[in-house]
């Protein structure tokens, strides 16, 4: 059975819909900005979606009323035409909702609680309920009429693409026709102390597999895709989880549990490494994950496929940043690239020589064909692994 992936809706650092989203990546322009608006006082590069034009949520109950919220509207809205045909074709009981999120509304519990400790009282447009992990599929059934499966993942990096595999399994097991299923996250003081805390945050641009790499940027958006049995030019065709539990945030250096999550994919999309045109890495630029990972890629792949991480130009968007990089792939998976343009690799161009040598893809770097098959990888703190194989199957 193919799950295709009929539309996708993406809001991130690099812009506010597809077009805008896809120039920016072929043209190598960066998202990630040096601001102090989650750290004041402290000057930090963010992918903040400041451009984005998010929707009222006025009209919601106050307990939907977040800025997560607003950014899984606004992806929505640009595939809200084939949610509406998909539900208009299969019946608001057939259709799905399958939303990963890290953070939720825990920006407007932070903002609250600094006006409690100001004033003695929390804010009159607070609610408990903006900060529930559950919020975005709620939001998203509710606002299209829906009766579907609604659930959330929240396993930090990986819980935007452990959304589209549920989201095919529900396929899969006849619970639901179509789903509409992705990732939201969205910045806050929080995630960014949080991060510091761990000493995992670079003051500069983050610079995955090089030897001067020194940490992530944290950033923030949302990907939404529709995914049903109709046909289209790009399918889910393959994916593999593993939960190795190695350390609470370190990964297992010697990549067992993301080796055995890239297999799955590969297996169930029934494909050799060798067919594999682009690895979009889950490049953190941090020491560790990019020693892991470059080592599981170079044994499984050899140094012939094309790689990059595209952190560099959204940030790392936490449980957003699995469906937001399936998006990019999406994107440049489409009949509009038929050279088989790649997204570039952004760094300084200093390769750690203590790592296995990759193909990374410099800015312009093409295939010369359309690209067929686009793997995803994803590798969360506490062993939690995801990888998501896209192909074209026409």
């Amino acid at each position: 059975m193919a799950f295709y992936l009929n539309d996708c809706g993406i809001v991130c650092a690099m812009g506010d819909g597809k077009q805008a989203v896809r120039a920016a990546l072929l043209r190598g322009a960066s998202g990630v900005q040096p601001t102090e608006a989650c750290s004041p006082g402290r000057v930090l590069p963010l992918g903040l979606a400041a451009g984005a034009v998010l929707p009222s949520v006025a009209h919601l109950p106050l307990a939907q009323r977040s800025r997560n919220n607003q950014f899984a509207l606004a992806a929505l809205a640009q595939i809200r035409p084939a949610v509406d045909a998909a539900i208009a074709r299969y019946g608001a009981h057939r259709v799905g909702v399958v939303i990963g999120t890290s953070t939720s509304g825990v920006g407007e519990a932070e903002a609250a609680l600094a006006a409690r400790a100001a004033s003695g009282a929390l804010p009159a447009g607070f609610h408990y309920g903006q900060q529930e992990m559950g919020a975005p599929a709620l939001l998203l059934a509710q606002e299209l009429g829906i009766s579907g499966p609604a659930l959330v993942h929240s396993s930090a990096c990986s819980s935007g693409a452990k959304a589209l595999a549920s989201a095919a399994r529900l396929i899969a097991m006849g619970a639901c026709d179509a789903v509409v299923a992705g990732g939201v996250d969205t910045l806050c003081a929080f995630t960014v102390a949080g991060f510091s805390a761990l000493e995992s945050v670079s003051a500069v641009r983050c610079n995955p597999l090089s030897a001067n790499r020194n940490g992530i940027n944290i950033g923030e958006g949302a990907g939404l895709f529709l995914m049903s049995r109709q046909a289209a030019a790009v399918a889910l065709c393959g994916w593999g989880e593993s939960s190795d539990g190695h350390h609470m945030s370190a990964p297992d250096p010697e990549g067992g549990g993301a080796r055995l999550a890239i297999g799955q994919a590969l297996q169930r999309a029934g494909i050799t490494p060798q067919q594999v045109d682009y690895i979009n890495l889950h490049g953190t630029a941090t020491q560790q994950n990019d020693a892991m990972e470059a080592r599981v890629v170079a044994s499984l792949f050899g140094a012939g496929v094309p790689v990059s991480s595209t952190k560099p130009f959204t940030g790392h968007a936490l449980g957003a940043a699995a469906a937001l990089e399936a998006a990019l792939c999406w994107l440049l998976m489409q009949d509009d690239n038929p050279e088989g343009y790649l997204p570039p690799h952004l760094w300084d161009g200093a390769a750690d020589p203590a790592l296995p040598p990759l193909q990374v893809a410099a800015p312009g770097a093409r295939l010369g064909r359309p690209l067929r098959y686009a793997l995803s990888n994803s590798f969360a703190f506490g062993g939690s692994n995801a990888a998501l194989l896209l192909g074209r199957l026409a």
